[in-house]
């Protein structure tokens, strides 16, 4: 990482690729006991399929320099769950203590939901059910959270979810690794999933929250009857053990033609230590978490593809996505953006899809990738020849 501080005039791919390999080095890999493997080569394998978006089989497949696809999971099948998620928090406490600075952050919460067609590795209880998409409403699940930084925007917790657990619980293991970072968390910005009682409970208890409600119960609808925003209280289970009461923020608006409607639009927003501002910019707050489906869509562009039901490798190709997301917004901006007054310009060149190029074609050359295939020695039947020169 001695690179990110003090880099040479030029940077390479082979930098970028001993960068992103020291990066996933913190991986634990114990492997099947007796065999002896290199876990360096181990590491570059799922490196190059995720860059790449490939499977494993598709990398040992054509480069001289792997293990066999078989081989290679079944390494990756002793990765332990527990501990690969505390060290990839680790990693990301490191990553954003590099370039974030100790101000307050706000931190933007969602799940990432990955669809899924097999069936389950031991229990049903690790597969959630969400939007059916490609023919399937299961999943493998994620949650994520995402600093609000136009010029970093990193992804700085992640923790799997299961189906057979309260999101709650989730939620309380994520702040458990939130509480890790170098800096305070000036709000938490979640979507309407998170909208129960227990989650936005527990929220509360870290930070100022913003999240959108779900509109149901006859209480809620008085609420929403209105043409002006306000400030309100709202009751969640009334009159039992769990009632919990939150300020509401009722925000009014006009939608102006826009994706042609017309007429009054009215939301609300579960806002918690938020009352100082008007219920319009606790909107305008919540709207920024847009930003957030930008960082989520570039991390699948580097997940390695793979058809095991194994939820601890669909967990680490899922963790390395968004390590390379990372270390990606580390080097565009602490390498090559050029410092200015008002914050350095980014290299709009820089994209993601680069990144990602540059380190595959320099794991091209590690892994002794090949470029040739054996012919079958007949070519096109003679008879073929004749018929068109007929």
């Amino acid at each position: 990482m001695k690179f990110l501080y003090h880099p040479d005039t030029v940077l390479t791919a082979s930098e970028l690729e001993t960068l992103a390999v020291g990066l996933l080095a913190e991986i634990p890999i114990p492997g099947v006991e007796g065999c002896g493997f290199d876990s360096g080569i181990i590491r570059r394998t799922f490196l190059q399929a995720a860059v790449d978006q490939k499977s494993i089989k598709a990398v040992t497949d054509t480069t001289l320099g792997t293990y066999s696809d078989d081989y290679t999971l079944a390494q990756l099948h002793t990765v332990p769950p527990d501990e690969l998620e505390a060290v990839v928090n680790k990693l990301f406490v490191q990553q954003a203590a590099m370039i974030l600075g100790p101000g307050p952050r706000i931190i933007c919460l969602d799940f990432v939901d990955i669809h899924y067609h097999g069936c389950p590795h031991a229990t049903a209880g690790e597969l959630c059910h969400t939007i059916p998409r490609d023919g399937t409403s299961q999943c493998h699940r994620y949650l994520a959270g995402f600093v609000l930084c136009r010029a970093k925007p990193l992804i700085v917790a992640a923790t799997p979810v299961r189906g057979d657990e309260p999101k709650s619980d989730a939620v309380e293991r994520l702040l458990d690794h939130v509480a890790d970072l170098p800096f305070d968390i000036a709000g938490l910005l979640a979507d309407r999933g998170f909208y129960d009682g227990a989650s936005v409970e527990r929220l509360d208890t870290e930070a100022p929250v913003a999240l959108p409600i779900i509109r149901r119960g006859k209480q809620m609808t008085e609420k929403l009857d209105t043409i002006v925003s306000y400030w309100t209280e709202y009751v969640m289970y009334e009159r039992s053990e769990r009632e919990l009461r939150f300020p509401l923020a009722v925000c009014v608006s006009y939608q102006q033609g826009n994706r042609g409607k017309h007429g009054l639009l009215v939301r609300a927003y579960v806002a918690c230590d938020l009352t100082d501002r008007t219920p319009k910019e606790v909107e305008a707050l919540y709207q920024k978490r847009s930003a957030i489906e930008t960082a989520f869509r570039t991390m699948r562009e580097a997940r390695a593809r793979t058809s095991t039901t194994d939820p601890a490798v669909r967990l680490l190709f899922v963790l390395v996505s968004f390590l390379l997301r990372n270390l990606w917004v580390i080097v565009r901006w602490g390498v090559l953006a050029t410092p200015r007054r008002g914050g350095r310009a980014l290299p709009v060149w820089f994209r993601f899809e680069v990144f990602r190029k540059w380190i595959d074609h320099a794991l091209d050359i590690t892994l002794s990738r090949t470029w040739e295939a054996p012919t079958n020695c007949v070519g096109i039947p003679a008879t073929y020849s004749q018929l068109d020169a007929g």
